[in-house]
C-alpha cells in the first residue's frame, strides 16, 4: 500500500509541476528579474497608437524607424550593448538629442525569439544601454524616458535574417 501511495504521489507532482521554460541567459544573468532598477525611468504608454514610420533605409543599409532626425540604433542577437558599428548612429542621435527642447523617448524592440516576458526585459536594457550612451556624452538623463515594447512591434515580418535583425533596435523620438 505504501509503494502505491508513493508512486501515486509522485505522479501528480508532475503533474502539478509541469514544465518551466526559463528565459534565455544574457552574460550570465537572468535579465528579466534584473529591470527593478530601471522601471522608475519607464512610462506606459498604448502600443496601438504606433504605426511603422517610414523612414527607409540609412547610409549603413539599416531601416530607420525613428523619427524627428534620430537615427534607430541596432543590436547582435540576444544583445544589448551598443556596437562600433553604430557609432555614426549614436552621433547622429547625439547631436540632435542636445538640440531637443522636448523629452526624448526611447523605445526598445526585439526579434520574436525568446519569452514575451525576456523581450520586454531585453528591449527595456536595450534602451537603457542607449540612454546610458547619451548622457555619456551629455545628454540629460532628465530629458529621457524609456519604454520596451518587447516583439510587439516590428518594422519586418518575413522570416529571414536580415528581417530579425531590423526589428533588433531602439528607436528614438521627441515627445510631443
Amino acid at each position: 500500500m505504501t509503494h502505491k501511495l508513493f508512486i501515486i504521489t509522485s505522479l501528480a507532482a508532475l503533474l502539478f509541476s509541469g514544465c518551466a521554460q526559463n528565459a534565455p541567459d544574457l552574460n550570465g544573468k537572468n535579465n528579466v528579474s534584473g529591470t527593478d532598477a530601471i522601471n522608475g525611468d519607464t512610462v506606459s504608454i498604448n502600443e496601438n497608437n504606433y504605426g511603422n514610420n517610414e523612414s527607409g533605409i540609412d547610409a549603413n543599409g539599416n531601416y530607420n524607424s525613428s523619427s524627428d532626425g534620430f537615427k534607430s540604433i541596432y543590436f547582435a542577437f540576444d544583445n544589448y550593448s551598443v556596437s562600433s558599428k553604430m557609432e555614426a548612429n549614436m552621433q547622429t542621435n547625439i547631436q540632435v538629442a542636445t538640440a531637443a527642447g522636448a523629452k526624448i523617448k526611447l523605445e526598445g524592440n526585439c526579434d520574436e525569439f525568446g519569452t514575451d516576458e525576456y523581450n520586454y526585459a531585453l528591449g527595456l536594457k536595450r534602451a537603457k544601454a542607449v540612454k546610458d550612451s547619451l548622457v555619456a556624452q551629455g545628454v540629460a538623463s532628465s530629458k529621457m524616458i524609456m519604454v520596451s515594447f518587447g516583439e510587439s512591434s516590428p518594422v519586418c515580418q518575413t522570416p529571414s535574417d536580415s528581417c530579425y535583425d531590423s526589428n533588433r533596435r531602439v528607436d528614438l523620438r521627441l515627445v510631443r
